[in-house]
């Protein structure tokens, strides 16, 4: 039958298109499901990737403007051309929304654009924007729908004033003023881009640090670089409103001690997290489970509670990364294979691509305190490093923990420069066991942002720094 399939990924995001492409890989005849006219879901299209690209170029016009002198570069006066750097985003966009068109027409997978709607467990219909119906048959299903960003209770989201971070990756002229409600990853990346081209930046953050689900020490660190960039910071306040009032928004909140204030601005950006989006799948028809908080419940093979379907992402439990997606993308496939994939949820890593970068794996100082863990810390700030020196990044440091028996090394938390490159290092040394002695052992380029990591294992083992 021309629409019979061995699996049928619904969702074409980092989980989606990597689980489809393995199990074509592996021999299955595979179809995808996509709502919106492109693939790539949010990562590609309204989150990792052009967050990304606005990130660097805010970046290289921060630098130009505090920085490019002391480098014996003299521009005169620079401007931002909003318009071109909003377009070049969207350039980045539809080249790596191209390349996913041709790994599905290389790996033979048929794309089906819209939405997916479960009919029973073996049979989805699929809608198309033209009201079109196709009906799929498939022996396994992999959901990997994605997220949709939340709210808190006396904000409503208008997309016009009172926006997401979706909004904010294509507003039609660069804001003078913007409020923004949480001082998680999204919040922080998004404030960066924002300060660094002039707008006002404020951010309101309900606990009393900023990134509060990573080490404490890296939220610290990070409130210093980010004041360095005018970015107001209201932390320990609770929001109690937001209100479009047509050309801005007022947020009311109530401060750390407990007084109630206000702030206006043109835009009030909500980036208090997201939530399981399974809107439209009709999962009672298939017969599958979902918790209290919208997410679908698996096994720790990713199987729901129908056998034959499985979810992966942003849709079951577990932090919402796209690089966590992509590898349950992988395991679930390869179960269906009959194959026995590991996956250490452990380790995997966690990066904030301000700047400097935030990036960490393993576990936290405050989660070893708590669990009566003993661990040696070693602490090595860049301000020491000379590759950091060279290029002017000498903000951050990389902190090691490791236990003073075995020299198990139980977590790396690192704020620098290219700390989300540097993080793969540990990564794989946590991954493999390999202990802070043979970490020391090892030989680092220099000079290298990753000679720091070598410097903190010296530390934490009672050695001393031996680079500069």
């Amino acid at each position: 039958m021309e629409n019979q399939y061995d699996v049928v990924v619904i969702g074409s995001g980092p989980g989606g298109y990597v689980a489809a492409i393995r199990a074509s890989q592996l021999g299955y005849r595979v179809a995808i499901v996509e709502k919106y006219s492109t693939l790539g879901g949010t990562c590609t299209n309204v989150g990792c990737i052009p967050a990304k690209s606005l990130l660097d170029s805010s970046e290289h016009y921060h630098q130009a403007e505090v920085q490019f002198k002391a480098h014996g570069i003299n521009t005169g006066g620079i401007s931002l051309d909003f318009g071109q750097f909003i377009r070049r985003k969207g350039e980045v966009v539809a080249q790596n929304t191209a390349g996913l068109v041709y790994l599905m027409k290389k790996n033979k997978i048929q794309v089906y654009h819209g939405v997916g709607s479960f009919t029973d467990a073996t049979h989805l219909k699929v809608t198309a924007a033209d009201k079109t119906e196709a009906v799929l048959t498939s022996r396994y299903f992999i959901i990997a729908t994605g997220s949709k960003p939340s709210t808190i209770p006396g904000v409503a989201i208008d997309k016009k004033r009172i926006i997401t971070s979706t909004e904010s990756l294509s507003l039609p002229e660069k804001p003078a003023s913007m409020v923004i409600i949480g001082g998680g990853v999204i919040g922080v990346e998004l404030a960066s881009v924002y300060a660094r081209i002039g707008t006002s930046v404020t951010i309101i953050e309900y606990t009393d640090n900023l990134i509060p689900t990573m080490d404490r020490e890296l939220g610290k660190a990070l409130q210093k670089s980010l004041r360095q960039l005018k970015i107001n910071l209201l932390l320990g306040s609770k929001v109690q409103s937001a209100v479009n009032n047509g050309d801005t928004a007022t947020v009311k909140f109530l401060d750390q001690q407990g007084a109630p204030q206000e702030i206006k601005a043109d835009y009030c950006l909500v980036a208090v997290g997201r939530r399981a989006y399974t809107d439209g799948l009709n999962l009672q028809a298939a017969g599958i489970q979902t918790a209290k908080n919208g997410k679908i419940t698996v096994n720790e093979k990713l199987q729901t509670n129908v056998p034959n379907i499985y979810a992966i992402g942003d849709v079951i439990d577990g932090p919402m990364l796209a690089h966590k997606a992509e590898e349950e993308g992988v395991f679930a496939a390869e179960t269906i294979h009959g194959l026995h994939p590991h996956l250490n949820y452990a380790l995997v890593p966690g990066v904030v691509y301000t700047w400097p970068e935030v990036a960490a794996v393993g576990a936290t100082e405050e989660q070893l305190k708590a669990q009566n863990v003993e661990y040696k810390a070693g602490k090595f700030p860049y301000m020491a490093s000379a590759r950091a020196r060279a290029s002017m990044d000498t903000d951050g440091f990389v902190k090691v923990l490791v236990s003073p028996k075995y020299g198990e090394i139980l977590g790396v938390h690192i704020i620098g420069p290219r700390a989300a490159d540097v993080i793969a290092q540990s990564v794989l040394a946590i991954e493999q066991e390999m202990t802070a002695e043979e970490m020391i052992r090892s030989c680092y380029a220099h000079p290298t942002y990753a000679e720091a990591l070598k410097d903190a294992y010296l530390i934490a083992t009672g050695q001393g720094a031996i680079n500069i």
